[in-house]
Formats: C-alpha cells, sequence, structure tokens
C-alpha cells in the first residue's frame, strides 16, 4: 500500500519530492501525487513534509 497524500494540507512546497528513492512522488497542479505503482511504502517522504500532508 503505497502513502497517502492529504491534499487539502498539502502546499505544493515539493520537500519530499527528493526523498523518495525511487520516484514516485510528482507535482500536479501545485499539489503531490504518488504513484501507487511504483511507491515501495518506506516512508522516507512521510517525515519531510512540512505541512504533515504525507501519511502511511
Amino acid at each position: 500500500m503505497a502513502v497517502k497524500i492529504d491534499t487539502d494540507k498539502c502546499i505544493g512546497c515539493s520537500a519530499c519530492l527528493d526523498s523518495c528513492p525511487v520516484n514516485a512522488l510528482s507535482m500536479d497542479r501545485d499539489k503531490v501525487m504518488v504513484d501507487d505503482a511504483t511507491c515501495i511504502d518506506c516512508g522516507a517522504c512521510v517525515g519531510t513534509c512540512p505541512t504533515e500532508a504525507i501519511s502511511m
């Protein structure tokens, strides 16, 4: 199961993008999106989000 992005909390800062070891995160309309098929559920991105918009 991939991480979840709360788009209401996401401010589009892209702080999480570089933390993903498999590049499963991308920007879409100023919000971060996760590619469920690529995400390895490692959680590396969770702690990088300043608004806590990413959860496991």
